[in-house]
């Protein structure tokens, strides 16, 4: 995990909130919503394509971990805060994160059958300047990920 810390208290200027089933055709309806809200700040195409593969990551594990087989709701939340700073949060109310820390060592994987690779928080971190992860079992997981955008 990056040491420098973003700082959380800058003003927020632009907020958006979406709500998405959890089915896996909605990642790429996610990847682009959240994309095209953070547009308006006028990131390079690089730092738009670190926040689209970020966001991808978080909402995959929703899909893919949170809810297994069952349906459940991925909630998404953007702000765009003074400084050019992004704060998205990518929640779900589902089965959570037995041992957080674990989760995000590399290559850790819960997938029994060995088609995760078990890098998603990995990517998560290297694509942002900070990534948070709470969590608690049985009632589900928030991962905020900051980018702050170049002047």
């Amino acid at each position: 995990m990056k040491s420098n810390r973003v700082d959380f208290s800058a003003a927020v200027e632009n907020e958006m909130q979406l709500v998405l089933p959890s089915l896996s055709v909605n990642e790429g309806m996610a990847r682009a919503a959240v994309a095209a809200f953070c547009a308006q700040l006028n990131p390079t195409a690089l730092e738009l394509a670190d926040i689209k593969c970020a966001v991808s990551e978080a909402v995959t594990n929703c899909i893919v971990h949170a809810y297994r087989e069952q349906m459940g709701d991925i909630l998404i939340g953007v702000k765009l805060c003074e400084g050019r700073l992004i704060q998205i949060e990518i929640r779900d109310r589902g089965c959570g994160i037995e041992n957080v820390k674990q989760a995000r060592e590399p290559l850790f994987t819960t997938d029994a059958e060995g088609e995760r690779s078990g890098m998603g928080f990995t990517v998560m971190e290297n694509f942002c300047d900070e990534l948070r992860v709470s969590s608690r079992v049985g009632k589900g997981t928030t991962v905020t990920l900051l980018k702050r955008l170049h002047k």
